[in-house]
């Protein structure tokens, strides 16, 4: 069963729960603030008020799948939380970490992001939603779902769906969890550019994931890459609704 902490305020729930040896798995840590949030690559994430940020601690078994697919699970998840707290947007994961809504001009928008971080056999995925209000990032649009629920209302939502993504993560034959992220995620041929590092941008079309959670990225003459790791640009699609 899931133990949530609700604090008013701190620096980062990833870095206190990834610091407490006292904390188990399913426990949670919720921030109505966040004043060092971050995400990928060490980017800032804003916390504005309304908005959720909370952490997850996950202990490593023998036999579980490669750690990398732990996101696809976080992903999972919080399209599933999201799904209840507000029934009906058009809602889509982008790979590798991203929950993206379609905003007023009917284009995909950053509406969440997940952040995994390991020290041993300790994993710690970091949540960030804009429920309330969408964080102004340059050349990124971004999206909220308005205050439909607060942040404390939707950490028991999270958590449900995550326990739940969890225990399928650790039985459920790879192939079909791969297949049910794809289900939720821009499909495949969607044009996209990835970056690996400053300068280095490929591009292509989204071929699926391979079974250790690798990102397929097709090349113009057929050729296909295998990416563990970048920052994935798709083209801004019509939304689905």
């Amino acid at each position: 069963m899931s133990r949530i902490q609700i604090v008013e305020q701190t620096g980062s729930t990833n870095a206190d729960l990834i610091s407490d040896s006292t904390a188990g798995e399913g426990d949670w840590q919720i921030a109505l603030r966040q004043s060092s949030g971050k995400g990928r690559q060490g980017r800032l994430w804003q916390s504005l008020d309304g908005n959720f940020a909370g952490s997850t601690l996950i202990r490593l078994r023998d036999g579980d799948p490669p750690p990398a697919t732990l996101a696809l699970a976080a992903g999972l998840a919080l399209i599933e939380a999201a799904d209840t707290a507000a029934p009906g947007r058009a809602l889509q994961l982008k790979w590798p970490n991203d929950l993206m809504l379609a905003n007023d001009l009917q284009e995909w928008a950053k509406l969440g992001g997940i952040l995994l971080e390991r020290s041993g056999d300790r994993v710690v995925a970091g949540f960030g939603v804009n429920l309330a209000a969408a964080p102004a990032i340059e050349g990124r649009a971004t999206a909220s779902l308005d205050a439909a629920v607060t942040p404390q209302a939707f950490a028991p939502l999270l958590a449900a769906s995550f326990a739940r993504l969890l225990v399928a993560w650790r039985s459920a034959d790879p192939a079909v969890f791969i297949t049910a992220w794809q289900h939720r995620a821009h499909p495949v041929g969607t044009p996209i550019d990835v970056h690996n590092a400053p300068g280095d941008l490929r591009s292509g079309r989204f071929d699926g994931l391979d079974p250790d959670g690798a990102l397929r990225l097709a090349l113009d003459g057929g050729a296909v890459e295998r990416i563990h790791a970048g920052d994935v640009t798709l083209a801004n699609l019509p939304s689905a609704r």
